[in-house]
């Protein structure tokens, strides 16, 4: 007969035991299952003992969340780029502002400041020449992460990138 190492008995003690636990663990679950009034099942299910902490362990506690304020959706209107928190709001479709002081129009290249402090380029090759004060001024979501510029009085519209 061979003689096992002291190490190798050890290590089948352990597992008897945990073989013999899990048996015990499961018998006291069907025990809990078959109590029919909820509040006697629920206080057996939190009397279980699934397992203790190794000793010289402690535990700790996560650490507190702090919940953020809301975040304003047109701020972030047009910083696609930019991973959102978990908590961000739904995508808005358009914003709506004016445009600041007196409008002549754009040209491919330009920019445009807006009342809400953005700042958006013409990132297409159209150019529009009008005499507006402060009109209004849509941006709205297109395909493919694009964003459209119209302004109020002016027929059509411009392909824009956010700047700022």
């Amino acid at each position: 007969m061979k003689k096992f190492p002291p190490l190798a008995l050890i290590a089948l003690a352990l597992l008897g035991t945990h073989g013999a636990r899990a048996a015990g663990l499961e018998d006291e679950l069907k025990a809990c299952r078959q109590l029919t009034e909820p509040a006697r099942r629920l206080g057996c299910y939190d009397a279980l003992q699934l397992g203790a902490a190794p000793a010289g362990t402690a535990t700790v506690a996560a650490p507190a969340v702090v919940a953020k304020p809301p975040a304003d959706p047109v701020a972030s209107f047009g910083q696609e780029r930019i991973k959102p928190p978990a908590d961000a709001p739904a995508e808005l479709k358009q914003i709506e502002s004016r445009v600041r002081g007196h409008f002549t129009g754009w040209d491919a290249g330009s920019r445009l400041e807006l009342e809400n402090g953005q700042i958006w380029r013409i990132a297409d090759d159209s150019s529009a020449t009008y005499d507006l004060q402060a009109p209004r001024a849509f941006v709205r979501r297109g395909l493919l992460g694009s964003f459209y510029l119209e302004v109020e009085g002016v027929p059509f519209q411009a392909r824009v990138t956010r700047v700022r």
